[in-house]
């Protein structure tokens, strides 16, 4: 379960990187890249959370 929290965690960072070069280069409208960047940035801040402190949380156990 955390391999997949982080594969998803990993396309959410890069939906809020790549829509701005799109835009950029006239591909997507700025609309389209603000909706992609929203959807990106939600799905991040709920998948990364459960992944990048598990590492803390079994340092705290031992």
């Amino acid at each position: 379960m955390p391999l997949l929290f982080k594969i998803l965690s990993f396309i959410a960072l890069t939906m809020t990187l790549i829509p701005s070069f799109l835009v950029f280069q006239g591909i997507i409208e700025p609309s389209l890249s603000k909706t992609l960047m929203f959807i990106g940035t939600v799905l991040w801040f709920l998948t990364a959370p459960r992944w990048l402190n598990k590492s803390q949380e079994e340092t705290l156990e031992e």
